[in-house]
């Protein structure tokens, strides 16, 4: 869960200092993907919590 919440401020500063700074719009583009990579794990540990194969 560490590794989830320091991408996501990774993510969030990425895609503030894209926005702010001209020219480095590529930051904010790279923040978003980021980001969207976080919530897919994020779902990805949630789906996979709390079961047990079927025999």
């Amino acid at each position: 869960m560490v590794v989830f919440l320091l991408l996501v401020i990774v993510a969030m500063v990425l895609g503030l200092v894209g926005a702010v700074v001209h020219g480095l719009l590529f930051l904010l583009f790279i923040g978003i993907v980021l980001f969207l990579a976080d919530l897919a794990y994020l779902a990805r540990l949630w789906r996979g919590t709390g079961r047990r194969p079927v025999r």
